[in-house]
């Protein structure tokens, strides 16, 4: 399996830092507003390279933090009269929901900022015994020239970062690309330190907590969005290995920009999209589709026609698995072309995603596998066994991806209607009135019921 590696700017063999657990860290959400699509691009996308190398066999440990103290946070605590870390469980629940519809798997350990202080101050304080952080009367500051390696990740140059580009204004700090480790003063939220009350500065709580999780061992895996690649990343591997003297993680991936009908998404744009905006319009899984059919190092451009898409094809695969599942398991012909055909797009399916998680090739290949199925079903004698194999495969790539079909459930009375409506056309039918019968067909469907008349009687399903 290869990976892109963000560090390197290649793609590399994936090998493990080490044996047992494999530490996969994803930078988690500042929760002091609703969730929006650039999140749910950059979990989705997360969350089909955790799964699969979950099916490769490997013992994933997920990490994925909440900054739950923040001046976004602080800002809209005080707008609206309650407390920073209300406001930020608030929205981390709503958000956990949302992303939970959208069969985004859940993290082994969500370590939030409050409750992470005292590891965040030791590892300040061992940045600064090794020489490459200082203490002003504003704060505690990293020194970025003190730092070899800094600009590795982001390919910046310090030169350029001086000059003013995304840096902390603060004159008391020895050089303007220096950023805070710590911040004096009282606020809504302080803490106590060896420098006074403050909290801390935004990078220092992912090495923190990260370095807690793993036991001080590197990081296999850190993922998180192409924005957060300068200054956030570049700084975590700064503080850990200015820290540590030891490497941060050994491989970077993040996810591509998001754009909106061709623009970036802003609340000044008006193309703001939240999360749940989207799924009061489609179900999930289109959602989650429309993404994974861009790879995740790949620009992504929103709309909701696309999306709309997504969800056609989404339904034909899970119709696949339906009609499938109702065939038998044993009897028709072999076909041996069938059966090469399905090993060879199973083959490259994996390939692909063994080639840097590349989810475009994979879906086609999928496509592929299915259409094989359904052609072999219109033949007179199909491949039964062959059919109820692909089946279980196809159920693996199904899970790999995260799609999951919705489980609609009906109420009593909307059973009993159904159970009657069918009862009302099996009585037409009878009596040879077919109009009547398929008028009864048509409300069904509009009830979202899949009818199919068999020898044994109507069966019907939920569309």
């Amino acid at each position: 399996m290869k990976i892109y590696n963000s560090l390197t700017r290649e793609k590399e063999d994936f090998a493990p830092v080490g044996e047992g657990k494999l530490y996969f860290y994803v930078c988690g959400l500042t929760p002091y507003d609703h969730a929006h699509l650039g999140h749910a691009r950059t979990y989705i996308s997360m969350d089909l390279i955790k799964r699969y190398l979950l099916h490769k066999g490997y013992k994933v440990f997920h990490i994925q933090n909440i900054t739950d103290v923040e001046d976004k946070i602080f800002a809209r605590a005080k707008k609206i009269g309650t407390s920073p870390l209300e406001l930020a469980e608030k929205f981390q629940d709503e958000a956990m929901e949302e992303f939970g519809k959208l069969n985004i798997l859940s993290a082994d350990a969500y370590p939030r900022v409050s409750a992470h202080i005292p590891q965040i101050i030791s590892m300040i304080e061992k940045i600064i015994e090794n020489g490459y952080a200082y203490e002003t009367g504003t704060g505690v500051y990293f020194s970025v020239s003190s730092f070899k390696g800094y600009g590795k990740l982001s390919g910046q140059k310090l030169d350029e970062i001086k000059k003013g580009a995304r840096v902390e204004p603060d004159e008391t700090k020895k050089d303007p690309a220096d950023f805070a480790l710590w911040k004096k003063g009282e606020d809504v939220l302080t803490f106590d330190s060896p420098w006074g009350k403050g909290r801390p500065g935004w990078h220092i709580e992912c090495s923190a907590m990260a370095m807690e999780y793993t036991k001080g061992r590197a990081l296999d895996i850190h993922g998180g969005g192409m924005d957060l690649s300068f200054p956030h990343h570049e700084n975590e591997i700064a503080q850990a290995e200015a820290a540590r003297g030891e490497q941060f993680a050994k491989y970077w991936m993040h996810t591509g920009f998001l754009t909106v009908n061709g623009e970036k998404m802003g609340k000044s744009l008006g193309n703001f999209i939240v999360i749940n905006e989207v799924l009061e319009r489609c179900p999930p899984y289109a959602l989650r589709l429309f993404f994974l059919h861009s790879h995740y190092r790949s620009p992504v451009d929103y709309n909701a026609e696309a999306v709309c898409s997504a969800q056609v094809a989404a339904e034909r695969l899970f119709n696949f698995m339906d009609k499938a599942g109702e065939l038998p398991k044993e009897g028709g012909a072999e076909n041996h072309e069938l059966r090469a055909k399905l090993i060879a797009e199973k083959e490259s399916f994996y390939f692909a995603m063994d080639d840097d998680f590349d989810t475009p090739s994979a879906l086609a290949h999928m496509f592929a596998y299915m259409n094989a199925c359904f052609s072999e079903l219109r033949g007179e004698s199909p491949d039964y066994p062959a059919i109820a194999d692909a089946r279980e495969e196809f159920s693996k790539m199904l899970w790999i991806f995260g799609l999951k079909k919705e489980e609609k459930k009906l109420g009593s009375k909307e059973g009993k209607e159904i159970d009657s409506l069918i009862a009302q056309r099996e009585e037409a039918r009878a009596k040879k009135d077919f109009a009547r019968a398929d008028e009864i067909r048509g409300k069904l469907s509009e009830l979202g019921v899949a009818l199919e008349d068999t020898d044994g009687g109507p069966r019907w399903r939920l569309k």
